[in-house]
């Protein structure tokens, strides 16, 4: 398994999953074999992300998959660059209805 170490302490975030410190056996093992690449956002970036979503689809996503939002935006915008075209899938976790302070910290630049 890959861990960020035990002395890692990580910024405060809104959706507590997403403080584990480690990757799952099965994500650890993909990444060992090249087979995807895992990356990091500013959160700033992520509900920016959430925001477009909810905008062009009417449906506010919890902030675990508003990472998953912004991942696929990122790589839409790399295919757009390399002229290719791809078919892009994301899962989402759930609607953000519980994560509204959120939503206003974001809206109101209070994070």
């Amino acid at each position: 398994m890959y861990t960020l170490g035990h002395d890692y302490i990580p910024s405060p975030i809104h959706a507590g999953g997403l403080r584990y410190h480690g990757d799952s056996p099965l994500h650890s093992k993909l990444t060992k074999k090249d087979t995807w690449t895992l990356s990091l956002t500013i959160k700033k970036r992520v509900f920016e992300a959430a925001m477009l979503f909810a905008q062009t689809e009417g449906f506010i996503v919890a902030p675990e998959s508003a990472h998953a939002v912004r991942a696929a935006i990122d790589f839409a915008e790399m295919c757009k660059k390399k002229n290719e075209k791809k078919i892009i899938v994301f899962t989402n976790s759930g609607h953000g209805h519980f994560d509204l302070a959120a939503y206003d910290a974001f809206l109101n630049h209070k994070m």
